[in-house]
């Protein structure tokens, strides 16, 4: 089973699982939503090519054997605006919002969820100006629901920023994430790595003092 985590592009857009690919439930607010209805999948396309001119890469997908099998997108707070409809809103001036975060139920416990994750930590830090990313949680555990289940979001590195009975928000520091992963890394490496045994025969190099001893012919 071949899997990688790709940039999202316009044209993973109508290969999204969930229906992700017609739904504008955060990229636009309810007016603008109930304006738009039956267009959504177009609105979604200018959306993303919005957020990918003005501000740069805004999503990761899971390809599995050729065949997306979830995504993880997030943007500026500013290109979000049905955030603001959120009790414990707004989002923190350091941080972008992740939005969206879904893997096919055929498909989920492997590990593409904390793939994507760390994907998207990785470039954040290196594109820099971002502290965190915080996301708004569905404490019912809703799956395929707009709004990702707080139980994913705790499992993948976020805690508890504003606590809420439905929808707290939550927050995963970037560098803190990265720097627990890469001394994970280093310390799997180590574990992993092949131990050197002696060559028979060669119990190491001889010390000069053992050399002028055995060179030195022995009086009788």
């Amino acid at each position: 089973m071949a899997r990688k985590i790709e940039r999202l592009t316009l044209d993973h857009l109508d290969q999204l699982p969930g229906g992700c690919g017609q739904c504008v439930f955060w990229e636009l607010d309810p007016v603008r939503r109930a304006a738009v209805r039956g267009h959504e999948a177009e609105e979604k396309a200018a959306w993303v090519s919005t957020v990918l001119r003005e501000w740069g890469s805004c999503g990761r997908v899971a390809v599995v054997d050729g065949e997306v099998v979830g995504h993880m997108i997030w943007a500026p707070p500013v290109h979000v605006p049905s955030s603001l409809g959120f009790a414990t809103a707004p989002i923190s001036s350091d941080a972008v919002i992740m939005t969206t975060a879904y893997v096919a139920p055929a498909h989920r416990g492997g590990g593409l969820g904390r793939m994507m994750m760390q994907g998207m930590a990785k470039e954040l830090v290196q594109r820099g100006g971002v502290k965190a990313v915080e996301a708004f949680g569905d404490t019912r555990g809703r799956s395929g629901h707009c709004v990702v289940p707080a139980d994913f979001l705790l499992a993948v590195g976020f805690s508890t920023l504003r606590a809420h009975v439905l929808h707290p928000r939550m927050r995963m520091d970037l560098r803190t994430t990265l720097s627990i992963r890469e001394e994970l890394e280093k310390g799997l490496g180590r574990l992993l790595a092949p131990v050197k045994r002696p060559v028979p025969g060669r119990t190491g190099q001889a010390t000069p003092s053992s050399s002028r001893a055995a060179q030195s012919p022995r009086r009788s």
